[in-house]
């Protein structure tokens, strides 16, 4: 593909989210301010084609250019969750979808997958935070393999929830991203029992 035609193309989240990531981890290694690396986000989110891109990081890639493959076809099939200076709450029953991408900017997103299941192949849900927060509450019986970047944020597991574990064959939940002035969370929880309904009693 030339370059003028891949520069027309539109991106899709899953691009703009590795443009974010490469400007965090600018950030994180003092080539741009705080308060550049704010600015810079929000054009990349704000962008609609490839162009719109290479003014943002064209003194932070190699030669001006980004290095980037269009990842348009990631998210296909997937669902997800978006928080912008809000609050969601996702609950979760029956079987999971391969993907999720769940995403909050300055908000949070709540994720509670006790009452869900995986059927097959491992579920992968990516977790994006920046200033803000994601919280994924899991059954006890799921194995996780929890692996995405802090950067002056957290990313990881609750206390004493990453030591447990689920016997063998378990249902394997995989958590990515990465968090920016924010936190990706994991937390087992036991399921809750349902509430007894008290129609018909005298």
């Amino acid at each position: 593909m030339s370059e003028s035609k891949r520069s027309a193309m539109r991106v899709a989240d899953s691009d703009r989210e590795n443009v974010a990531r490469l400007l965090c981890e600018a950030m994180g290694a003092g080539r741009i301010t705080a308060g550049e690396l704010e600015t810079r986000l929000a054009a990349v989110y704000a962008a609609k084609t490839f162009a719109e891109f290479e003014p943002v990081v064209a003194d932070l890639s190699p030669g001006g250019t980004l290095a980037l493959t269009h990842a348009g076809d990631e998210e296909q099939g997937g669902r997800r969750s978006f928080a912008v200076m809000s609050a969601t709450t996702r609950r979760f029953a029956g079987p999971l979808p391969p993907n999720h991408v769940s995403r909050a900017f300055w908000g949070s997103v709540r994720l509670d997958l006790r009452r869900a299941r995986i059927d097959g192949g491992p579920c992968t849900i990516r977790a994006v935070a920046v200033m803000g927060g994601v919280k994924i509450v899991v059954p006890e019986d799921f194995a996780l393999d929890v692996r995405g970047i802090g950067l002056m944020g957290g990313f990881g597991t609750g206390r004493g929830t990453g030591r447990r574990r689920p016997t063998t064959g378990a249902p394997v939940l995989r958590v990515t991203g990465f968090a920016w002035w924010g936190s990706v969370k994991v937390i087992r929880r036991p399921v809750e029992p349902r509430r007894r309904s008290l129609r018909g009693r005298g």
